[in-house]
Parts: C-alpha cells; sequence; structure tokens
C-alpha cells in the first residue's frame, strides 16, 4: 500500500472557521482516520504547516492538533514568504483561511509558488476582484477551489435527494430562514459570539456578502440558475463591542432580506439576519414546496408531507386552532452515516488535487457568489430588481 503525502500550508487557520471546521474537524480528522483512499493501493494523507501572524497562537494549535494526529506538534511558521518559496520543503495545495481583505494577496503569492489553491469564502467583496483572481489562477494552470461547504450538509442533501426522486413534482417556491441573536457584547454577562470585523464593513463585514456568497452556490446546485433578483438590507444595531473591549459603531448590514427568481419561474426567498430570535427548528431553516409534496430541512434534518397527507384547514379565527399542523409531516430517515461537510469537500480536493478527479468548485464558482451580494448591495441602494448576468 503506497501512502502518499499530499503537503498542505494552512494560512488563517487561528480564526473561528479555520480551527473548529477546517484544522480540527477536517484535516486532522482526515489524518486520524488513516487518510483518504485514493484506490486499492493508495492512500492520500495530509501533512501540515501553520501559517500566521502569531506564533503563540500557531504553537497552540500545533501542538493541541498535532500530538492528537500524528503524536507531535504539527510543524509551523510566523514565515508564510519562506514557506512558499522552499523553506521548509515543497508543498502541494496552499488554503487560505484569513480575512476577506487579505485573501487576494495571499492568493497572488501562492500563484507564484505554483501551488493548487483552496480558500474559504468570500473570495473578495467585489465581484471585478474575484473573477480577477479565478483568471490568475486558471491562466496560470492550478488546479482551485473555494469553500462550499452547505452543499454536504445532511439537510440539503437530503432536499437534494427528494427532488431527484421526483418527490416535490413541480415544485413552486423554496422559502429560507437563517439567523440568530449574535449579542453586542454591551450587555452584562453577554459577550458576544461572533467575530467584530462581521459588523465593519470597512473590514469586509456584511450579511450580503457572508451569507449571499453560501445562497448562491446552494440555489445553483440544488434548485437552479438565478435569472435575478430584489434585496433589501439593514443596519439593525447601531453599536457593537469588539474583542478588545472598545465599542465601535455598525457599518455594515446585519440583516439581508431577498427573493431570488430562478430561469425556470422558482421563486427562492431567503431572510437572513443577526438580530433575530430562533423560533423554528433549526438555526437555518428552508421550505420547498411542490405540487406533489413538501418538505422543511434543518442543518440535520428534514421533514415531509405528501398531498395525499395535506389537511384541509379552513379559516375561522373565532375558535381555537383544530389542526395540529405540526402532525402529519414525517422525518426523512437517515439512511447513511452523514461526515462533515467541510471535510467530505477537502476530501474530494485532496483527490481533485492528487488523482485529476472531476471538480467544479472553483474559484470561478466562488465569483458567482460575490456577484449576487454586490447585486444584492445594488437592488438594496437602487430600490429595484436587477438581472443576474453570466459571469466570463
Amino acid at each position: 500500500m503506497e501512502i502518499k503525502p499530499i503537503r498542505i500550508i494552512m494560512n488563517g487557520v487561528t480564526g473561528r472557521m479555520g480551527t473548529n471546521q477546517h484544522l480540527d474537524r477536517s484535516i486532522t480528522a482526515i489524518i486520524e482516520q488513516g487518510g483518504v483512499k485514493g484506490s486499492n493501493d493508495l492512500i492520500l494523507m495530509p501533512e501540515v504547516l501553520l501559517t500566521g501572524r502569531s506564533e503563540h497562537k500557531l504553537k497552540v494549535l500545533a501542538e493541541k492538533f498535532g500530538k492528537r494526529a500524528i503524536g507531535k506538534p504539527y510543524e509551523y511558521t510566523t514565515d508564510l514568504d519562506g514557506a512558499l518559496e522552499g523553506k521548509f520543503g515543497k508543498f502541494d495545495i496552499f488554503f487560505d483561511a484569513s480575512g476577506t481583505l487579505q485573501r487576494a494577496g495571499f492568493i497572488e503569492k501562492a500563484v507564484k509558488a505554483g501551488l493548487a489553491i483552496y480558500c474559504e469564502k468570500p473570495t473578495a467583496v467585489e465581484t471585478a476582484e474575484a473573477v480577477r483572481l479565478a483568471k490568475l489562477v486558471d491562466e496560470a494552470g492550478l488546479k482551485n477551489g473555494v469553500v462550499q461547504d452547505k452543499l454536504w450538509l445532511p439537510g440539503f442533501r437530503k432536499i437534494k435527494m427528494l427532488k431527484e426522486l421526483g418527490f416535490f413534482g413541480n415544485i413552486l417556491s423554496v422559502r429560507g430562514e437563517f439567523g440568530y441573536w449574535v449579542f453586542t457584547g454591551l450587555d452584562t454577562d453577554q459577550p458576544a459570539q461572533r467575530p467584530s470585523w462581521n459588523y465593519r464593513s470597512e473590514d469586509g463585514g456584511g450579511m450580503m456578502i457572508d451569507m449571499f456568497c453560501h445562497w448562491r452556490y446552494v440555489i445553483d446546485n440544488v434548485f437552479g440558475p438565478v435569472k435575478s433578483l430584489v434585496a433589501w438590507g439593514a443596519t439593525d444595531l447601531p453599536e457593537r463591542r469588539s474583542e478588545d473591549g472598545s465599542v465601535f459603531p455598525c457599518t455594515a448590514d446585519d440583516s439581508a432580506y431577498a427573493m431570488f427568481l430562478l430561469e425556470d419561474g422558482t421563486m427562492v426567498q431567503f431572510n437572513s439576519s443577526w438580530c433575530t430570535r430562533v423560533r423554528r427548528d433549526d438555526l437555518l431553516t428552508v421550505q420547498v414546496d411542490g405540487v406533489k409534496g413538501s418538505a422543511v430541512a434543518g442543518l440535520r434534518e428534514v421533514v415531509v408531507q405528501s398531498a395525499a397527507d395535506t389537511p384541509k384547514p379552513v379559516w375561522n379565527p373565532d375558535i381555537p386552532q383544530p389542526i395540529d399542523f405540526y402532525k402529519g409531516w414525517s422525518d426523512v430517515p437517515n439512511n447513511i452515516e452523514y461526515d462533515n461537510a467541510f471535510k467530505i469537500q477537502w476530501e474530494l480536493f485532496l483527490r481533485h488535487v492528487a488523482l485529476d478527479e472531476p471538480w467544479r468548485y472553483s474559484l470561478m464558482e466562488g465569483a458567482k457568489g460575490v456577484q449576487l451580494a454586490e447585486l444584492g448591495m445594488q437592488s438594496w441602494k437602487e430600490k429595484r430588481w436587477v438581472d443576474v448576468p453570466e459571469l466570463n
């Protein structure tokens, strides 16, 4: 059995998402499971070098996860340029989970080093810049990808399965509710649970640039291409407290409401907010209504109601509601074991890089998400519907 090392520079993974989803639950988990099976005679095994600005943070992560996975700390350095220039040996992949506004510079350096590139979304805050980066990487002939994790969430996988089985019939509409209350940090014993830069547009923050990138690839891959949209955003809370204890003015949208008209005429709506209190099944719920049946998906669980099980309500506000609308829905069973969504995409990218297997989640696909966010902000500013042109 050949064990082929795939050497990865992991940049900017000291943040919440980089640590939890990419370093811990993806790459470290892949190493712990014995790598990725390439064939009966081949195992792909990640080897990690952590890079970033804080040597202390890198050391803590290297020791915690490296000792768990390989019995010793992962390699780490604050010298990213040196790593890209070969100071620590030859690498195969450059991964970036740093801030959005810093991403372009890191990608440009990785292109010069000739590495395959994988990065978090969004790839930029403007469509032109996202397209430029995608073309830069493509023209260099480098394999590349952007994180589109929600495609592998159990909830969306079940919805896609139901659609392929014909459960819905003709889909009439899709309605998504996303978000929860993110504390401002201004109240006693209620610290904020998200990074403060999320609420500063000058630092790349904002609900549209964050979540519309997700909604674009979900809609495209599960329901169909977007033709046009209308959107509205709001900065609901004027102030929040940052990590250093100072109070800052919020300059980014923390709520966004959108209607997306698909090419086939289906209406898709998403309400996204950091200023809402949850009274639904999950932090994200998506209801799909079709002629033959409906489904409501959370992050993991999905319930369905067929046309035959649909109750027949009659409007009468003068009596207590006689129908329990939560009955008549049934759970979609978990017929398989669902792995971590980020880890699944990492494994696919490793196979793409090492084995040249098909891959569609490129930087250009990521640019489509930035485009949708930018068009959403245009719609908000101009108070009108806008078309979604094809990127080229």
